[in-house]
């Protein structure tokens, strides 16, 4: 049976996210909120709560995992970024923007991309989440929380743990959330690239 932590989204209560990272700890799947819709996220060093969010989603490992940070220079220790990326990426953060980014030694392989080595990166600008991140210590890896055979992703924290009781640890609930997903942006190429248009504007960055 999934916890449930109904938290402040501006003021989230440290008690209760305190559990939450605890349950992480122990290898368990989360739904979170984030600034695009919810997410489900997991210990990046966990291959086990890993694999079982990708049994959730029902993805192999071509599907693009996010690392969500804290900072840019967070994000900085697991990718590999130029002078102009970072420019770009300080336009973008926080914000509801995905870079998919070559991946630094840091990210454990069976997390990228297997052939292109690329991880994709994000810093949300959502208070809640951002507490969680801050005290689980390092980034999360997440995925949009998008039901297998379905297209909208779900945001509403109640459906959320209805339809997912059963599979995951637990729901940090900090009220509806967006239903776009982020805006994604191949940044691995001579020149950015648009790979999906979602809440981020694309034209913030010039695309």
């Amino acid at each position: 049976m999934a916890q449930h932590f109904s938290v402040h989204p501006d003021n989230p209560q440290p008690r209760l996210l305190k559990q939450a990272v605890a349950l992480l700890e122990k290898g368990g799947v989360l739904a979170v909120p984030t600034d695009s819709s919810y997410a489900l996220v997991c210990h990046l060093d966990d291959k086990a709560a890993v694999d079982n969010l990708r049994r959730i989603r029902q993805v192999d490992d071509k599907h693009h995992l996010t690392l969500l940070c804290r900072d840019l220079s967070e994000l900085a220790s697991y990718a590999r970024v130029d002078n102009a990326q970072f420019r770009l990426l300080k336009t973008a953060t926080p914000g509801p923007y995905t870079f998919i980014l070559e991946a630094s030694k840091e990210v454990p392989r069976r997390v990228s991309h297997p052939q292109r080595k690329t991880i994709g990166l994000r810093v949300p600008e959502h208070k809640a989440l951002q507490a969680l991140l801050e005290l689980h210590g390092a980034p999360l890896l997440a995925t949009t929380l998008i039901l297998p055979g379905e297209s909208d992703p779900l945001a509403d924290p109640e459906v959320i743990r209805e339809r997912l009781e059963h599979q995951i640890a637990g729901v940090v609930d900090a009220g509806a959330c967006p239903l776009e997903p982020t805006t994604v942006v191949d940044l691995t190429g001579g020149a950015p690239e648009l790979v999906r248009r979602g809440r981020g504007d694309p034209a913030a960055l010039g695309l």
